[in-house]
């Protein structure tokens, strides 16, 4: 399947002063050329337009393109799109079929009269051919691709597209970023009416992970750099599948919206699939022989989760009676060790058309979990709201059974410690197993650090007198990332750099802390990752923060493609 699509780069003008030049000598042409990010050669036949679409235009065959702007007034202003400006006043956007928009490169400045560059980063491709066993097509079948990116610090697995196969079992994947990506078919069932005969044996082809294994665990992984193009085809192998039920002890699943997953030995993963038969009160459907994981979870105002062994030996089975159980809980207790003495502000939490006064914790702590799995989501944990005006209670609810990352963000003080069973909860994942009840331990502290600092290079736009395309369009100019030490307290904080390239974090946990500036505000760190993280042992500051110390720092930006 062909795509066709229009992705963007920008570029965007900076401002100069008016008084710089009489109105009727200062340049009002800008020109430039948009080049392949990664070869650096012209693209040529790109569109390269403003916002507004006011001024459009195709760069020639050596990618340049040139704009004419009106004169400026006496005053300095030009109107455009009509509205006044001061010259420079918008971005320019470049966009050609193949090419993406990179999410590491700021919009470059210009000032009219000077020659700006526009990259735009090649798209990625994964392309190939499905065939069954009989060396026939795939025709019609799906094939998913899932995209490794870090949400919150850890790796997760998320789908990334799908391509359904054509008449020659051809499939392409298309405007894709650089990036690790796993691939793998849809569990296709042999349907063909010449060699299906109604009451006999039924066959289908399993979900089958690229190059050709059976778990989405073992896959490997496609490793995709700008430009490149794979070649991934993919054999399928036909096999019997056998009508499977497993009952359910309460109908409590069909009360609302359920999922219901089925993992391989256990190795959670996309491919196979089952049903509710809401009549029978059983899961059902047909799988090929194996070893199987069948979860099932439903949604609402009282969820429910279970999960039970599957084995299917070449012959119709029958699972153990799955039982759904209310989703866990888990108590919070903070404990404050405050030294100031400022009085605190109430507030009010809004449950069902009702305000509840709340203070403490409740006030300024927001807690929650989130799965450590890097594929599926269990579900996410929230605080339980208040019950009324005397619920000081913290409770993280909704919990199935496996591994969380908590997340602690506080509008007071900082978090010192967090510990579960003596764990340390702060930097490692929970896990939460059926009837668990131990409590998480929470301490507060408020003798907190400041940092204050500069990235340097970063230049310093000047003022406007008008409004501009750049200030709706242009990013922050960097990032400073702070990743405190594995056997340090503190949590990861990011902060936006201003335009004069200084930042400040009045309060922040006392610790030890690498400090990271990137020129791209979308840098994303597995900050979580111990491993992952050592790559980037060499680059940046750390620094020691102590109770009550302020500590100013002037930081290099690493190159924007780390």
């Amino acid at each position: 399947m062909l795509v066709t699509f229009l992705a963007s780069g920008c570029a965007c003008l900076a401002q100069t002063s008016p008084q710089a030049l009489q109105a009727d000598q200062q340049p009002n042409t800008i020109s430039g050329t948009v080049v392949n990010a990664v070869t650096g050669a012209p693209v040529a036949r790109a569109l390269v337009m403003t916002p507004g679409n006011s001024y459009a235009m195709l760069t020639d065959g050596e990618g340049h393109f040139e704009f004419t702007l009106p004169k400026a007034g006496s005053d300095g202003t030009s109107r455009i799109e009509g509205q006044q400006y001061t010259f420079p006043p918008f971005a320019l956007i470049a966009r050609k079929p193949g090419f993406l928009d990179d999410p590491n490169r700021n919009p470059a400045e210009a000032t009219p009269g000077t020659e700006i560059t526009i990259p735009l980063l090649p798209e990625a491709l994964i392309k190939g051919r499905v065939i069954t066993s009989e060396a026939d097509p795939a025709l019609g079948i799906t094939v998913q691709l899932y995209s490794r990116q870090i949400q919150q610090g850890v790796y997760k697995w998320v789908q990334a597209g799908t391509a359904i196969a054509n008449s020659n079992g051809e499939f392409r994947l298309a405007e894709l970023q650089p990036g690790s990506y796993k691939l793998l078919t849809n569990e296709w069932m042999d349907n063909d009416p010449a060699t299906t005969v109604p009451g006999t044996q039924q066959y289908g082809f399993p979900p089958v992970y690229y190059p050709n294994v059976s778990d989405f665990a073992a896959a490997a992984t496609i490793q995709l750099t700008a430009g490149q193009t794979v070649q991934a085809d993919i054999p399928l192998s036909r096999q019997p599948y056998y009508p499977v039920r497993i009952p359910v002890a309460n109908a409590d699943i069909n009360s609302g919206r359920n999922n219901i997953t089925v993992s391989v030995q256990g190795h959670r993963g996309p491919g196979y699939s089952l049903g509710y038969n809401a009549e029978q009160q059983r899961i059902e459907g047909l799988l090929p022989s194996g070893s199987y994981m069948v979860q099932a979870s439903t949604f609402g105002q009282n969820p429910l989760s279970g999960a039970v062994q599957l084995s299917v030996s070449g012959a119709p089975a029958q699972g153990p009676s799955l039982t759904l159980t209310p989703t866990g809980s888990i108590s919070v207790h903070v404990v404050e060790e405050f030294t100031s003495t400022e009085p605190q502000f109430s507030g009010t939490w809004n449950v069902g058309g009702r305000s509840i006064p709340v203070h403490g914790p409740r006030l300024y702590l927001q807690i929650s979990a989130e799965s450590a799995e890097d594929f599926g989501q269990p579900g996410n944990s929230m605080l339980r709201p208040p019950t009324g005006a005397n619920d000081d209670s913290l409770i993280l609810e909704n919990l199935a059974p496996g591994r969380y990352w908590l997340h602690l963000h506080s509008s007071r003080g900082y978090v010192a410690a967090a510990t579960m069973g003596g764990a340390d909860v702060l930097h490692e994942p929970f896990t939460v197993s059926p009837g668990s009840g131990t409590p998480i331990e929470i301490t507060m502290r408020d003798d907190t650090a400041e940092l204050d600092g500069t990235v340097a290079g970063l230049s310093v736009q000047s003022g406007t007198t008008g409004p501009t395309f750049s200030s709706r369009l242009s990013p922050p100019p960097a990032s400073v990332n702070c990743i405190p030490a594995p056997d340090s307290t503190g949590q990861f904080e990011q902060l936006w750099v201003s335009p004069d390239g200084k930042f400040n974090l009045p309060t922040m946990a006392p610790g030890t802390y690498r400090l990271l500036a990137s020129r791209s505000p979308q840098l994303n760190l597995p900050y979580r990752d111990a491993e992952a993280m050592r790559a980037y042992e060499s680059k940046g500051q750390v620094v020691h923060l102590s109770a009550g110390q302020k500590v100013n720092v002037q930081l290099p930006a690493i190159p924007s493609t780390d």
